[in-house]
């Protein structure tokens, strides 16, 4: 389905560690060394020198680690895609919205791609897992936060955006969302 500034947005079950794309976003944690879920798996896959990179990002511009809401490039090492763009979701908190900062997670990482020249993006759905945000809250701000940047132009030249849902339920509340 092609949206706002001819951004196309594609919804694909699988492994995001398997797709190829331009950039692959990574859901990691603050410290950028590598974690567990999305971010363990990209580690995995992406092999040592993703984690080089981002050792050098923590020794030279994010020695507290990258705040939630911001989004940094690193090699894509032996994953299909040139980049490999992390970005620091929010955990969930039923006593504060704190969407906001998952929206900036996308926006952030589209202005990125675009900088960077991607023409294709491929997306987790971020803090969905171990971060405990619900499915469909999460697939809302997503979508919405994507088709706001490509409207205003904060996705450069991307062309495609992928969210890339690692199983049925999650493929069917982007599904519900991207109609």
């Amino acid at each position: 389905m092609t949206g706002p500034g001819g951004v196309s947005i594609v919804l694909v079950r699988g492994d995001i560690t398997a797709q190829s794309a331009d950039a692959i976003v990574n859901a990691a944690n603050s410290s950028l060394l590598g974690g567990g879920g999305v971010d363990g798996a990209i580690h995995r896959r992406g092999g040592p020198e993703i984690l080089a990179d981002c050792r050098r990002l923590r020794a030279s511009h994010y020695g507290k680690g990258l705040p939630t809401g911001r989004a940094v490039a690193t090699t894509a090492g032996r994953l299909d895609a040139r980049w490999v763009i992390h970005t620091v979701g929010p955990v969930w908190q039923r006593d504060e919205d704190r969407s906001e900062l998952l929206a900036s997670c996308y926006r952030e990482s589209l202005r990125l791609a675009g900088e960077l020249g991607a023409r294709t993006v491929a997306f987790p759905a971020i803090s969905t897992g171990v971060y405990g945000w619900p499915l469909e809250d999460g697939a809302r701000v997503a979508v919405r936060a994507v088709r706001e940047a490509a409207g205003a132009g904060g996705a450069g030249g991307v062309e495609e955006v992928r969210f890339v849902l690692f199983d049925d339920e999650a493929y069917r509340a982007f599904e519900g969302v991207v109609g």
